[in-house]
C-alpha cells in the first residue's frame, strides 16, 4: 500500500514535469538573433555534458564491477541505477533551462509583463525540480519493490569476496553512492567551467576593456551563459538529488540498527521516511501547480514564496497524519518522548531549519539588507576594503545557521534519538522539488537577461529581466544555504548510520577519546582545506587562460568594432577541456580517502575522518557561499545605480568587480562542492563499513 501511494506521487510529478516541458517548448524564441544565441548556448551545454559523461561512464563502470566482485553481487547494478537517475535529472533539467532562458527573454519582450515572464522562468525551473525528487524516489522504490521490502536478517556477499551483508541495505547504500559520484563530478567540473568563464568574462570586459558584462562582442560571454546551466542547473540538480536520496537511505539504515529487535517499531520506522518523501513530492506538485495557474502579480519574490509555503504546509499536514497512523500503536513509539508525534515534530524542525537558514542567508546576501549595502559603500575605498569587509560578512554569517542546525539536531535527538535527527534531515528535504524549481529560476533569469543584452533588446525588456535576475541572485544564495544546511543534516545522519552499521549498541557510539578517532578528525579537517585549495587553484588557472584568449580575440580586426563575430566555440572548447581535465583528482579524493583510511586504520579512524571533515566543512561552506553572495550583490547594487555618484565604471564599481571575482570561486566552486564532498565520503564509509571491520592493517 505504501509503495502504491508513493508511486502515485511520482507519476503525478512526472506528468506535471512532462506537461511543463512541452508547454515550455511551445513558447516562441523571439528574433533570429535570440534564437541563434540560444542555440549556441544549448549546443555548448550539450557538448560539455557529452564530453563529461564519457569520463563518468568509465568511472561508474569500474566502480560498479568492483562493488559486485568484492562487496555484494548486485551492488554494481544498483550503483549504476543511482548514477543513471542522477544523470537523467541533470540532462532533463539542463535541457529545459536552455529552452527556458530565451523564451523567458522573449516573453518579457512580447508582453512587457513581469508576472507572465516569471511564469515562463518558473515553468522551466519546475522541470528541474520535479525531476530531482521524482527520479530520486523512483530508484529507491524500484529497489525496495524488487527485493520485497527491507528485512534485518538477510545475508549476501560479492562474487569473489566472502563478506556477509544485508543485500537490500547494501543496494540502497550503493544506489545512494551512484548518485553521490555523479553529483561530485558535476559540481567539480561544472564549477570550474562556469567560474572560469565568468571570471574571465569579468576581467576582459570590466577590468581590461570597460565593456558591458554580457556584450556579444566578447567571446567569453557565451561560455559564461553555458556555465550557468552546467553548474547552477545540472550541478545543483545532482547535488540535491543526492542529498534527498542519502537522507532517506540514512533514515532506513538507522531504523535497521535501532529497531531490528522490535518488529512493530521496525516496520513503522521503515515506512515513515517513504511516506514523508512521497507526501513531500505530492505537496510540491500542489505548490508549483498553484503558482503556475493562478494570476501572477508584479512581485516575483512573492510568487516564488507562495510555492514554498504551500509545499511546506502541505507536507507538514501529510507528515502529521502519516505519523499518527504509523506510530499510533503504543508498542511502536515507546522510546519517543511525544509518542506518535515525535517523528512528525522532528520533521517540522527540519522544515523550519531549512526556511530559517534561507532567511539568514538572504539577510547576509540580499541587496535590501545592511550587509550588502555596507559592502557597496566601502567599495569607495578600494578593493582591499571590499575583500576584508566581505570576509567579515562571511565569517559573521556562519554563527546563526550553525546554531539553527545545532538546535534542530539537539531537539530532534531528544524527541526520538538518532532516528529523529534523520527524520529532521528528511523533513528539510521533503519538498526539495519546489526548492530546486525556485533555485533553477535564478540561472534561467540570469541567462534571459544576458540574451536580452547580447541581442540589444529594448530597455523595458532589460528592466524586467534585471528584476528577475536580482530575485534570482537571492534565490540562488538561499538555495546554496539550503544545500549546505541539508548536507549538514544528511551527513550527520550518515555518520550515525555508519557507526550503527558496526556498533552493537542500541544507540551507536563512537569513542571520541580514542587516538584513532582524534587522528581521523584532524586529518578530515585538513583534507577540507586541501580540497578547497585544489578547486580554487584549478579555477583560477582556467580563468587566466580564458581571459588571455578573450583578449587575443578582441585584438583581432573587426571584433571589438562589432563587424566580425568572435570565435565563441574556441572559448567554449577551452572551458570544457579545462573543466574535464581538472575534475578527476578532486572528485576521486572523496572516494579514495575513506577507503585508504579504513583499510589502513579501521572503522574508528574513518569515523573521526567524517566528523573532522564535517565540522570544518559546514562553516567553511557557509562562509564561502555567503561572502561570495555578498560580493556579487554589492557589485549589482552599484550597477543598479543605488550607490549615488558611483555607477558602472566608477572606482567603487571596479573595486566591487574585484570582490565579485574573489567571491565567484567561493560561492560557485568551493562552497557548493564541500557539501557533496562530505556526503560522498560518508556514503562511501557506509558502503564499505563491513570491509573496514574485517580488514585493516593497524
Amino acid at each position: 500500500m505504501v509503495s502504491i501511494l508513493v508511486f502515485v506521487a511520482i507519476v503525478l510529478a512526472l506528468l506535471l514535469m512532462t506537461f511543463n516541458y512541452f508547454k515550455l517548448k511551445k513558447f516562441s524564441e523571439g528574433t533570429y538573433d535570440m534564437a541563434d544565441i540560444a542555440s549556441i548556448i544549448r549546443n555548448g551545454a550539450k557538448t560539455f555534458m557529452v564530453a563529461e559523461y564519457k569520463t563518468i561512464v568509465i568511472v561508474v563502470m569500474i566502480v560498479a564491477i568492483l562493488l559486485s566482485l568484492f562487496i555484494e553481487k548486485f551492488a554494481g547494478p544498483t550503483f549504476i541505477l543511482g548514477a543513471s537517475m542522477s544523470s537523467a535529472t541533470c540532462i532533463i533539467g539542463m535541457r529545459s533551462a536552455t529552452y527556458a532562458n530565451v523564451r523567458t527573454a522573449n516573453k518579457a519582450r512580447e508582453s512587457l509583463s513581469i508576472g507572465e515572464t516569471v511564469k515562463v522562468a518558473l515553468t522551466g525551473g519546475s522541470v528541474s525540480g520535479l525531476s530531482v525528487q521524482a527520479f530520486g524516489l523512483l530508484g529507491l522504490l524500484l529497489i525496495i519493490t524488487v527485493t520485497g521490502g527491507i528485512s534485518p536478517d538477510q545475508t549476501s556477499s560479492g562474487f569473489i569476496a566472502v563478506l556477509k551483508c544485508n543485500p537490500t541495505i547494501m543496494w540502497l547504500t550503493t544506489y545512494s553512492l551512484g548518485c553521490s559520484l555523479v553529483a561530485m563530478f558535476n559540481r567539480v567540473a561544472g564549477g570550474n567551467y562556469t567560474k572560469a568563464a565568468d571570471i574571465s568574462a569579468d576581467i576582459v570586459a570590466k577590468i581590461r576593456h570597460d565593456m558591458p558584462e554580457d556584450d556579444s562582442r566578447m567571446p567569453n560571454t557565451i561560455a559564461d551563459f553555458i556555465g550557468d546551466n552546467v553548474n547552477d542547473i545540472a550541478g545543483n540538480c545532482s547535488d540535491l538529488l543526492e542529498s534527498f536520496v542519502a537522507t532517506i537511505v540514512a533514515s532506513l539504515l538507522i531504523a535497521v540498527s535501532i529497531a531490528n529487535d522490535n518488529p512493530t517499531l521496525f516496520q513503522s520506522t521503515i515506512t515513515y521516511p517513504l511516506i514523508l518523501a512521497g507526501g513531500g513530492l505530492f505537496s510540491c506538485v500542489l505548490g508549483l501547480l498553484f503558482v503556475l495557474v493562478h494570476k501572477s502579480g508584479k512581485d516575483p519574490s512573492r510568487e516564488l514564496n507562495i510555492a514554498t509555503y504551500i509545499s511546506a504546509a502541505a507536507v507538514i499536514i501529510i507528515g502529521g497524519i502519516a505519523s499518527f497512523l504509523i506510530f499510533k500503536d503504543a508498542g511502536a513509539y515507546d522510546k519517543f518522548i511525544l509518542g506518535w508525534a515525535s517523528p512528525w515534530v522532528s520533521s517540522i524542525l527540519g522544515i523550519a531549519s531549512g526556511v530559517a537558514i534561507g532567511k539568514i542567508t538572504e539577510y547576509y546576501t540580499g541587496t535590501k539588507f545592511k550587509s550588502v549595502r555596507q559592502l557597496a559603500e566601502i567599495a569607495k575605498e578600494g578593493s582591499a576594503f571590499v575583500v576584508t569587509k566581505g570576509d567579515a560578512i562571511g565569517s559573521r554569517s556562519c554563527l546563526l545557521p550553525v546554531l539553527v542546525i545545532v538546535i534542530s539536531l539537539l531537539v530532534s535527538g531528544l524527541l526520538c534519538g538518532i532516528y529523529g535527527i534523520a527524520i529532521a534531515a528528511l523533513g528539510m528535504l521533503s519538498f526539495v522539488a519546489t526548492t530546486v524549481s525556485i533555485d533553477a529560476f535564478g540561472p534561467i533569469a540570469d541567462n534571459a537577461g544576458g540574451i536580452a543584452e547580447s541581442c540589444h533588446l529594448s530597455p523595458e525588456v532589460r528592466e524586467i529581466t534585471d528584476q528577475l535576475d536580482a530575485v534570482g541572485n537571492t534565490t540562488a544564495a538561499i538555495g546554496k544555504g539550503f544545500a549546505i544546511g541539508s548536507a549538514a543534516f544528511a551527513t550527520v545522519s550518515l555518520i550515525f548510520a555508519y557507526v550503527g552499521s558496526y556498533s552493537m549498541a542500541v544507540e551507536p557510539i563512537l569513542n571520541v577519546a580514542s587516538f584513532a578517532v582524534i587522528a581521523g578528525c584532524i586529518a578530515g579537517g585538513a583534507l577540507i582545506e586541501y580540497f578547497s585549495a585544489l578547486l580554487t587553484d584549478n579555477t583560477i588557472e582556467s580563468a587566466h587562460l580564458m581571459a588571455d584568449e578573450g583578449d587575443r580575440q578582441l585584438s583581432e580586426p573587426g571584433v571589438i568594432e562589432g563587424t566580425v563575430r568572435p570565435d565563441y566555440n574556441k572559448c567554449i572548447q577551452m572551458a570544457t577541456q579545462q573543466a574535464l581535465h581538472k575534475m578527476l583528482v578532486p572528485s576521486l579524493l572523496a572516494l579514495f580517502i575513506p577507503v585508504i583510511g579504513g583499510l589502513l586504520f579501521g572503522v574508528e579512524f574513518v569515523g573521526g575522518l567524517l566528523i573532522g571533515a564535517t565540522i570544518v566543512a559546514i562553516p567553511r561552506a557557509i562562509f564561502m557561499g555567503n561572502s561570495g553572495g555578498a560580493f556579487d550583490n554589492a557589485k549589482k547594487y552599484i550597477e543598479s545605480g543605488l550607490l549615488k555618484g558611483h555607477g558602472k565604471g566608477s572606482r567603487a564599481h571596479k573595486a566591487a568587480v574585484n570582490g565579485d571575482t574573489v567571491g565567484d570561486t567561493r560561492k560557485d566552486v568551493v562552497g557548493v562542492a564541500l557539501d557533496i564532498f562530505i556526503k560522498t565520503m560518508s556514503t562511501v564509509a557506509n558502503t564499505l563499513a563491513p570491509v573496514f571491520v574485517s580488514f585493516h592493517l593497524f
